[in-house]
């Protein structure tokens, strides 16, 4: 470890640029130090991605940006390297890591949130649909087949899709951004050197999972949240 690497105690924060105020608390007994990414803002191609939004953790919790027990502000943002494209690939490859993903698009409410929002109106390509009608189509078990790849939803990105076709977009964007964010995870945490956690059952399952498969080692930690 180099001199000016963080130290053990420091921990980041997955897959979510903000936490809920307990975690944080809970973060705050176990860590000395909680990193915070920015929101993932991904970019498919020059002309489409996904929006970025600016909030913090910090603006709710100034005075602990200020005795350095929360770092925030690490960019997880813009295009993908061919050597992230390739760790995504590899994800939506891993039939266990599919399998995951989709009991937790079908089972866990806070993981549908993270990526849809049922309780409006979806839209899904041209067409806008009730928000419970929309997500049951995207728990379709046709879809956990599907085969994906960056490419493949860059590609569709481009196009004017509707019916079937805007389904498997939808759900192949979820798919790119959770496996986005997790690689982004091993790289911060390499880069920091400091281990992970999160209060996210559904995501802790899917990032020890691609952990496992790529043979690191990296401490992985799970809040379990009880009563919030």
């Amino acid at each position: 470890m180099s001199m000016n690497a963080a130290p053990p105690t420091d921990t980041l924060f997955y897959p979510f640029h903000l936490c809920h105020a307990e975690t944080l608390q809970r973060l705050l007994t176990r860590f000395h130090r909680i990193h915070f990414r920015d929101y993932m803002a991904l970019q498919l191609s020059p002309f489409s991605g996904t929006t970025a939004y600016a909030d913090r953790m910090g603006e709710t919790f100034p005075e602990l940006v200020t005795a350095g027990r929360l770092v925030q502000g690490h960019n997880v943002s813009g295009p993908l390297s061919d050597t992230s494209r390739r760790a995504i690939d590899r994800d939506l490859a891993d039939a266990q890591w599919r399998r995951l993903f989709h009991e937790a698009i079908r089972e866990d409410r806070r993981f549908q949130r993270g990526l849809f929002d049922p309780t409006h109106a979806m839209t899904i390509g041209r067409d806008t649909l009730p928000g419970p009608a929309a997500l049951l189509r995207l728990m379709d078990e046709k879809l956990l087949h599907q085969p994906f790849t960056v490419k493949t939803v860059q590609q569709l990105s481009g196009e004017r899709l509707s019916g079937d076709d805007a389904f498997r977009f939808e759900y192949g964007l979820a798919l790119v951004k959770t496996a986005a964010a997790q690689c982004y995870t091993i790289q911060l945490a390499h880069n920091l050197q400091v281990t992970t956690a999160t209060d996210s059952p559904a995501h802790f399952q899917l990032f020890s999972r691609a952990l496992d498969r790529e043979n690191e080692r990296l401490p992985n930690h799970l809040i379990i949240r009880t009563g919030y």
